[in-house]
């Protein structure tokens, strides 16, 4: 992989962290579910907090593998 391929796949990157970035800034008051889905495991105790977003996981990978199945396909 040639010097400019890294490049291109790192502003890619950024340009990706920057949009899921305004999207939580505008819009975080309606992602609200993401996180709070049934199957997402919450332990709350006096002194320790633990968070394994199960479902949620589950979710993004399966909308993510259709996304860049499509960008595959018309690639």
């Amino acid at each position: 992989m040639s010097h400019q391929q890294i490049g291109k796949w790192i502003i890619l990157a950024g340009v990706a962290i920057v949009v899921a970035g305004l999207l939580i800034y505008f819009a975080g008051h309606k992602l609200k579910w993401i996180g709070n889905l049934p199957g997402d495991i919450r332990i709350e105790k006096e002194n320790v907090n633990v968070y394994f977003p199960i479902t949620t996981m589950i979710i993004l990978s399966v909308l993510l593998t259709i996304l860049f199945r499509l960008i595959n396909l018309f690639k």
